[in-house]
């Protein structure tokens, strides 16, 4: 297994050039099957993680999400960025805390937002929004690790979706230091080219939690690169499973269950990673 010094370096590496995609699994079995089908690279999910939990996104507490990602950074062969909300604190001292035990998880990447989580100011004022990514900054560059921030500004999913606003926010802090932009929720090729064209030469990633629309390569053309897509395989779970369950609840069928994933299979690949090492 790849040590954590190698997997940061091609972590680093996969941002240099070309177009690559990092799903976001939420367990240590979706961690497994994502890497067997080749991934190079893996995201949590704090909704994802928080479903499983029976838990609201945004409710789960730091240190239960710091286990949650050094299981999940340990149980990877490839690199893993941690979607570590906004720090688990407002200040920037107390972000940079954050990011300093979250980089002893192991991860070789971590993000950061500017939502507030109160839906009358949905975002930190803007000073204090580049205060924490340079605080994130320094935590890891106090740690001595190689480990890719990702700067994020939430406006496009928080009721505030201002392009110009977006854009002046990631260069600000790309300035800062952050190795990775990202503002969930643009889809337009005229909004994402705008933000690539921005923070250029610096990478950019897309969410893309939705059926349909842009492929991989449409939006490798665009220059992004890094795909992500969030809760959405995580909710496409939830979906199959809500379904199956309904059937039977609802109108005693259990035709909900011709989707179903055969046991012998995941067995196989299960059985195959205990005996190549793999498993803890």
């Amino acid at each position: 297994m790849p040590s954590i010094v190698d997997k940061r370096r091609a972590f680093r590496r996969l941002h240099d050039s070309g177009c690559f995609v990092i799903p976001n699994p939420w367990d240590i079995g979706t961690t497994r099957y994502l890497q067997h089908l080749g991934f190079k690279a893996l995201a949590t999910t704090s909704l994802g993680y928080a479903f499983s939990q029976g838990r609201a996104d945004g409710t789960v507490p730091r240190d239960m999400m710091l286990a949650h990602i050094a299981e999940i950074a340990a149980a990877a062969d490839v690199p893993v960025n941690a979607d570590f909300e906004g720090g688990y604190a407002v200040d920037p001292a107390g972000v940079a805390e954050s990011v300093r035990l979250c980089v002893e998880t192991g991860v070789a990447g971590l993000s950061i937002e500017d939502s507030t989580g109160d839906k009358d100011r949905p975002l930190y004022d803007f000073d204090l929004a580049l205060a924490r990514i340079k605080a994130a900054r320094s935590a890891i560059d106090k740690t001595g690790a190689d480990v890719l921030l990702t700067a994020r500004t939430e406006g496009f999913i928080r009721g505030r979706p201002d392009l110009a606003e977006t854009i002046r926010r990631l260069k600000a802090f790309a300035d800062a230091g952050a190795d990775c932009l990202y503002a969930p929720g643009i889809k337009t090729p005229d909004e994402i080219t705008a933000v690539v064209q921005a923070v250029a030469p610096k990478p950019v990633n897309l969410l893309k939690g939705w059926a349909g629309g842009l492929s991989v390569d449409d939006i490798a053309a665009l220059g992004v690169r890094r795909i992500s897509v969030g809760g959405a395989l995580a909710r496409a779970a939830w979906g199959g499973f809500i379904r199956a369950a309904r059937q039977i609840a609802l109108g005693g069928s259990f035709g909900g269950f011709s989707d179903a994933a055969p046991a012998a299979d995941l067995n196989a690949l299960f059985g195959a990673d205990q005996k190549s090492g793999s498993a803890p």
